[in-house]
């Protein structure tokens, strides 16, 4: 997947490390970087990752095959689904079942996988075979046996037990993306049955309530304490607002339009609350990636920067660490972020955190995404990591340049770089404030 970088929020540097030509003997100086895998075999780590991606892959494609070389699957789907966005408006949905039986719903509650590494990750989202069912995305309210079969899966508390037939046997691959957590293989979906289910009663209630908009029935589910992992799923299902107004909702799509609308109503109480008198720093590091969050006693502003190294997931040939940001201010941003979706997922997690100690801040998120870092996981380690630092206890400093220091003993790159990147840093070095002339 090839990834546009913007001149404006680019900002490369040379990378400290052993370049990775170094490594390779001199009589194939000359291979070029699409052969570094046949040179490599996964042996010599060349490209500069901790571990082989394509190994890693191919070791739970074999591990899982076994189970699902046929043409029925059977298991308990977490539950879980999944809306496509190929071909929009007619796209494919279907649900996401591993071939096993039980509770299953780890599976897919990203809010519990904080600590796991990349490996386990792969391990359990490996199992979940996809079944793809081509619909209109407005046939959400068609008389269809697999529509409502996809339906009742979103409106489940539970795990359930699934049979689904297809016309073809899955086909073993993996599917990754920065927005949506990995599964595994899928195939065309020619029925589905499901049994044992027991209903969530609070996504029950928005779902009968065909006069409630959208993003008040999700604002309701999560006032009553659901997971946002299942506002996401309920949503792409189509099973909220107006009636006449409903239909499926590609999963990538649902996952950033949950997180932004929720971020948004609770940013608009965060303005309202007394701004935290001391700098205050707070920390995670999950997957080889370093989380900082940077609180400064100041109205609310919030920015995004990330530092992606070479041979990371979305720098994988680069030879140099490219930097890009997005950011807002007090009255919010109009346009669609080109970071993408980790920005709102970022954004909520902070909203949580200042709605629930009722104050105001300032806020820069910093991410350096090193090597080990080999595949993406979704938008949900954005989100839940920064969720992880905010749980902890921040150290606090008395000015900027103090809070500063210690980031930058933290992380690999210069605070100057960091600085050039940051709209909010340089504005708050540049602007002179009120008090400097009342005083």
């Amino acid at each position: 997947m090839k990834f546009k970088i913007h001149k404006s929020w680019l900002f490369p540097i040379q990378d400290k490390q052993t370049s990775i030509l170094e490594l390779i003997p001199s009589n194939f100086k000359n291979v070029k970087k699409v052969n570094m895998c046949v040179l490599c075999k996964g042996a010599r780590m060349l490209c500069g990752k901790l571990s082989c991606p394509i190994l890693l892959k191919f070791y739970y494609q074999k591990k899982t095959e076994p189970m699902i070389n046929k043409l029925n699957l059977e298991g308990s789907s977490p539950p879980s689904l999944f809306i496509g966005r190929i071909g929009f408006p007619y796209v494919h949905i279907g649900p996401l079942i591993p071939p096993i039986y039980g509770d299953t719903s780890f599976l897919d509650t990203p809010e519990l996988w904080i600590g796991k590494n990349i490996e386990e990750i792969v391990d359990f989202r490996f199992k979940l075979v996809r079944g793809e069912y081509r619909v209109n995305v407005y046939d959400v309210n068609k008389e269809n046996k697999i529509i409502d079969a996809i339906k009742e899966l979103a409106l489940s508390e539970f795990s359930v037990d699934s049979e689904a037939f297809f016309s073809k046997k899955p086909k073993m691959k993996l599917i990754l993306n920065d927005e949506v957590q990995p599964f595994g293989p899928s195939a065309p979906l020619k029925k589905l049955s499901i049994r044992s289910m027991k209903t969530d009663h609070k996504i029950e209630s928005v779902y009968y309530d065909t006069d409630l908009r959208a993003s008040e029935a999700i604002m309701k589910l999560y006032k009553n304490g659901v997971l946002v992992s299942r506002i996401q799923r309920a949503f792409s299902a189509g099973i909220f607002g107006i009636k006449k107004q409903r239909r499926f909702v590609p999963t990538r799509w649902s996952i950033t339009a949950v997180d932004s609308i929720i971020s948004k109503e609770l940013l608009e109480s965060v303005k309202e609350f007394p701004i935290i008198n001391e700098y205050r720093v707070y920390e995670s590091n999950q997957l080889d990636n370093r989380w900082f969050v940077l609180m400064i006693p100041d109205v609310w502003s919030f920015e995004l920067i990330e530092a992606w190294y070479p041979n990371t997931v979305w720098n994988p040939e680069g030879e140099k660490i490219v930097i890009f940001s997005d950011c807002e201010n007090y009255y919010g941003r109009k346009g669609y972020p080109d970071i993408g979706g980790c920005y709102f997922a970022s954004r909520l997690a902070v909203a949580e955190h200042l709605i629930k100690e009722k104050k105001q801040a300032s806020i820069v998120i910093f991410r350096e995404a090193h090597p080990g870092y080999i595949m993406p996981v979704g938008v949900w380690n954005v989100r839940e990591n920064v969720r992880n630092a905010l749980k902890g206890k921040p150290m606090k400093f008395t000015n900027l340049k103090e809070s500063l220091n210690y980031i930058s003993s933290k992380l690999d790159i210069k605070m100057e770089i960091w600085i050039k990147n940051s709209k909010v840093l340089k504005n708050i070095f540049s602007q002179r404030r009120i008090l400097e002339f009342t005083n």
